[in-house]
């Protein structure tokens, strides 16, 4: 398993490296591996520098081109530097090394070892003006790396307005939150790992205070099993719960999607006064009509039915409404299954309702997808607020309440109330009306086959992402569309079927 951790989690095992070794041997191989990565690379090399020691790496990493005999000289504007890279420093200028203090107007290469991950208040206008010129060159034509995490990024949660916009990141031993979190996954650019003998040692007592990363070979591990000898029975049954007259498409994604998941059945409960809209669009899929015209009217009969079914997924498209609040309280309080509920389930319990109607009985597996601006409405706490630390408060959450979140966004945050997960697959291609909906189908699929809520928020979050970058390479992250991402479920599940996924 892998971690994401915060800055002071990697302070923490800087320190395990450094007792083993030295602080001095530790740089010295952080150093190394970030030359060894760029040196693929040709042409004249700038590396710029902090005082501390993100900076101090970046010195060894000059050392070690100018022995090679590379172009290569390093900019830095620092008076007092930390120990190890004032030490790191002298050693570059031994060889002939030089300095200098204002930025070329063009150069092939840049390392970005200006502040690293403990950057977390505001920048200073010195720091400024050096990530702009860095950005200028970038703009005429220059690579840029940044070591460890692009220099203006918070590392404990990718915030950041001004920050480096690197071609490359070369994190150092482990990923940093910031790297996968907010806007770290826009500046950074392709994120790159470097081993240099510094790994998470996470015991059992501290697990809960990581970040685990979902990865191929965990989806592999999860995914439902398939018997030869079964039927349509064997793999489980979803109900879809979802739109209304202004959103058919949302039932019709998140029925499409589920039908794609390898469930047995799926059946998609919409109001009458539309259901025929969906007839034959999905020809697997069952079509049942529940009361409503154009939206659910909430009708007990009608919810008694639905709670028939292994898993349940509601509130795609549905209109924010007091009737699909009832239907939202109905099935918390007498359904005994998993229920997923999204977007206008969760809007309608936000608008007419409160955090306590989460309470619910052993009986039921509950999982809430909320993006950021629909959590902010449920638990009102400011977005920006979340944003700092999205895992303490999805975990107070899940606490408080005995439920599962997914919160959507760039990244995606898991949260059971013990070890969080954090799925970074996807694209752009996402960020389009119906994506979600396709998500929540997907999850209620999987889930009916017999995965836990959470287990199947994890599989689901990580294949849609995958889709996401299929769909991509085929049509661009400008052209694909969540309907694209359901055809390349596929190819999504095949790879992760694979005999060599966990390699």
């Amino acid at each position: 398993m892998r971690y994401v951790l915060t800055n002071e989690q990697m302070r923490e095992e800087d320190g395990f490296a450094m007792a083993e070794s030295s602080p001095d041997a530790v740089m010295e191989r952080a150093g190394k591996a970030v030359f060894e990565h760029i040196s693929k690379r040709s042409g004249a090399v700038l590396i710029v520098c902090g005082s501390g020691n993100n900076g101090g790496d970046g010195f060894v990493c000059a050392r070690y081109l100018l022995q090679k005999g590379r172009d290569v000289c390093v900019l830095c504007r620092s008076e007092k530097y930390s120990e190890l890279s004032a030490l790191n420093k002298e050693r570059y200028l031994s060889l002939g090394g030089k300095i200098v203090s204002e930025f070329p107007k063009k150069v092939d290469v840049i390392v970005d070892g200006l502040l690293g991950t403990g950057f977390l208040g505001k920048l200073r206008e010195n720091i400024v003006e050096q990530i702009q010129e860095i950005n200028r060159l970038k703009e005429n034509g220059s690579y840029v790396y940044s070591i460890d995490i692009p220099s203006g990024v918070n590392g404990d949660n990718g915030l950041g307005v001004i920050a480096v916009e690197a071609d490359e990141t070369l994190c150092i031993g482990e990923w940093k939150r910031g790297n996968l979190l907010q806007n770290g996954l826009g500046y950074g650019g392709k994120l790159s790992l470097l081993d240099v003998g510094i790994h998470a040692r996470v015991s059992k007592d501290l697990e809960q205070e990581y970040v685990a990363l979902i990865e191929q070979e965990d989806v592999k591990k999860l995914l439902p099993k398939r018997f030869r000898n079964s039927h349509k029975g064997s793999y489980g049954k979803v109900a879809i719960v979802a739109g209304s007259k202004e959103y058919t498409g949302a039932g019709y994604l998140a029925m499409k999607s589920a039908s794609k998941s390898g469930v047995g059945y799926t059946t998609l409960f919409t109001p009458k006064g539309i259901a025929e809209r969906f007839y034959l669009k999905v020809p697997e899929a069952l079509i049942v009509s529940i009361n409503g015209g154009g939206s659910v009217e909430f009708c007990e009969s009608d919810f008694e039915k639905i709670c028939e079914y292994d898993t349940v997924v509601y509130g795609m498209g549905m209109g924010i409404s007091e009737d699909t609040y009832k239907g939202a309280k109905y099935l918390i309080e007498h359904y005994k299954g998993k229920l997923i509920l999204d977007a206008d389930g969760l809007n309608s319990i936000a608008r007419f309702g409160e955090l306590s109607d989460f309470y619910h009985s052993s009986d039921l597996e509950l999982l809430i997808t909320p993006h950021l601006k629909e959590f902010e409405r449920l638990i009102q706490v400011p977005m920006e607020k979340i944003k700092e630390n999205p895992f303490r408060y999805t975990r107070k959450i899940c606490r408080l309440y005995d439920i599962r979140i997914l919160l959507k966004g760039a990244s995606t945050v898991l949260a059971d109330g013990k070890v969080p997960y954090l799925n970074v697959t996807g694209t752009t291609a996402l960020a389009k009306g119906g994506s979600g909906d396709v998500l929540a189908g997907l999850i209620g699929g999987l889930c009916a086959q017999g995965l836990s809520v959470f287990d199947g928020a994890k599989v689901g979050s990580y294949l849609l992402g995958r889709s996401a970058e299929l769909a991509t390479v085929k049509w661009t992250e400008y052209v694909s569309t969540p309907t694209d991402c359901i055809d390349c479920f596929g190819e999504a599940f095949r790879e992760c079927l694979s005999e060599n996924a966990d390699e």
